[in-house]
């Protein structure tokens, strides 16, 4: 079985699959008030329907083993880890058929939010140390009963992700 490293996430490095941007140490230009410091759109998003923010929890395993892959056609996903540094993989756009091949892994800080391109091939988000990673993802609503697209992988597509 094929294995991918995490990387920590870098600007250069996650630039095709998408942008991201720490919340929890915001930089750069801020609108600042007695108490207060506003950052402004660092992550833009429209979307032509509601916008959901929903939670998903997903528990670590021994081995982080990838056996299918998903994409949206009409809307980038948003995922910003609640109480754990998470794994991301993606991997490019590709019409339709998975190129797990061309996957990449990152770790991403807790409180970094991360926006997935539309068509960009992921998953769930993986747990970096607590037994169970809480997370929210943000998605044009029912994205995931109208627009998501799930292929389980064939074995010898199947790939561990390690640290």
């Amino acid at each position: 079985m094929r294995t991918i490293k995490a990387e920590p996430i870098s600007r250069e490095a996650y630039a095709p699959f998408g942008v991201y941007y720490d919340y929890l140490n915001p930089e750069g230009y801020a609108l600042e008030g007695e108490i207060h410091k506003f950052y402004p759109d660092r992550i833009s998003e429209s979307a032509v329907t509601r916008v959901g923010y929903s939670p998903i929890v997903v528990r670590r395993e021994e081995r982080r083993i990838v056996k299918s892959v998903e994409y949206h056609t009409t809307a980038p996903e948003l995922i910003l880890p609640l109480n754990d540094d998470m794994i991301i993989h993606v991997a490019p756009a590709s019409g339709g058929t998975p190129i797990p091949e061309w996957t990449k892994a990152f770790v991403v800080p807790k409180g970094t939010l991360v926006k997935i391109n539309t068509a960009v091939w992921h998953l769930a988000p993986l747990p970096v140390k607590e037994e169970v990673l809480h997370a929210m993802i943000i998605l044009p609503e029912c994205t995931y009963a109208n627009d998501c697209r799930v292929v389980d992988l064939k074995e010898e597509e199947q790939f561990e992700i390690v640290l």
